[in-house]
């Protein structure tokens, strides 16, 4: 996923601080390249693209093509059956991954994920820190993934949106109406009222984050908002590509809504974010660089913790609907009226 391997760039940054000779790759599926494009920590990508996991015979070529590069070290943040291969194939005499127990013959070193985090980097972070340490005497205790843009995509981007007559002086948010599934998805009707709140409060301008098969349901939000809030929403203003939507993101006030990749694009761009989480995905992992100002976030647990009594996260996934209905816009909007204070 996206928001998966944007973060995991980071331990090339820490590698090549402790390690500035060593030849650092990055396998990763091909629709996740624009997060990580121009990284200047990593110097070769291999690419799983669709056709190699859909295709046994094309997968083996890929692993051979793995297997020639003569590796030294893998690190495997996965430890999925696809991985474990990919590791094996590497003949590496260093194999480093997440500790499990059907796994772990496959490497020399492996490590149980944290529950708790230590620092606000969160989870996700920490978890993928702890893996450099065969390989780095020098860990850093938290690094922040980023995203490098070019001087012309920013250019570019800024003319979009004058040309779609958007002032730049006044406030500009960025929406991620919808999250990257159903259940990740804050009730439509209810993240229009979250939008008429912002729009009411700052006057500010907002652009919807959606794809083009997306529409019916970034309209259906449209559609929801009350009147008086329409006119400051720019529908047709959005990022074609991820690229795009990196490069006009960068332009943006703040971030605003469900948890996953865009959110965690934006903190990369260094941009404020409000985040929505899912009922059932542990806060704690994917908060990353919450800071009770500039990146706030809330998860259903912040207010009725008592609905998390005796559960596990499994159970909340096959119960997420009805969750949502106890999380209406009314529990989260004094916290988002809080944070657009600032703006």
């Amino acid at each position: 996923m996206i928001g998966d391997v944007l973060t995991t760039s980071i331990l090339f940054q820490a590698l090549k601080a402790e390690h500035p000779e060593a030849k650092l790759h990055y396998v990763i599926n091909s629709h996740t390249y624009p997060v990580v494009e121009n990284n200047p920590f990593i110097d070769k990508f291999l690419f799983v693209t669709p056709e190699i996991e859909s295709n046994k015979a094309k997968f083996l070529t890929f692993l051979n093509q793995i297997k020639k590069e003569k590796y030294d070290a893998v690190i495997d943040v996965y430890s999925k059956f696809s991985s474990n291969l990919m590791t094996k194939f590497s003949g590496a005499k260093i194999k480093i991954s997440k500790k499990k127990w059907y796994t772990s013959h496959y490497y020399t070193h492996t490590f149980k994920d944290a529950k708790i985090p230590n620092t606000n980097a969160g989870l996700a972070v920490e978890n993928r820190l702890q893996l450099l340490q065969p390989l780095c005497e020098n860990i850093p205790i938290k690094l922040q993934p980023k995203v490098y843009l070019t001087e012309a995509e920013i250019k570019t981007s800024k003319q979009v949106l004058i040309d779609s007559k958007i002032d730049l002086s006044k406030p500009l948010f960025m929406i991620s109406v919808l999250g990257s599934g159903e259940n990740k998805t804050y009730p439509l009707p209810h993240m229009a009222d979250l939008i008429d709140v912002i729009v009411g409060q700052t006057e500010g301008q907002i652009l919807f984050n959606y794809i083009p098969n997306q529409i019916h349901e970034a309209q259906t939000v449209y559609n929801f908002t009350k009147a008086e809030t329409k006119p400051h929403i720019f529908f047709d203003v959005f990022g074609k590509s991820l690229r795009e939507f990196l490069s006009i993101t960068h332009h943006c006030t703040a971030l605003i809504g469900n948890e996953g990749g865009a959110v965690n694009m934006a903190k990369a761009l260094n941009i404020p974010t409000f985040t929505i989480f899912s009922p059932w995905i542990l806060k704690e992992a994917w908060n990353m660089f919450d800071n009770d100002t500039t990146n706030v976030s809330i998860h259903l647990i912040d207010v009725k913790p008592e609905l998390y009594e005796g559960k596990s996260l499994k159970q909340m996934k096959g119960d997420v609907f009805s969750l949502y209905q106890s999380f209406p816009p009314e529990l989260i909007i004094p916290k988002l009226k809080t944070y657009l204070q600032q703006f």
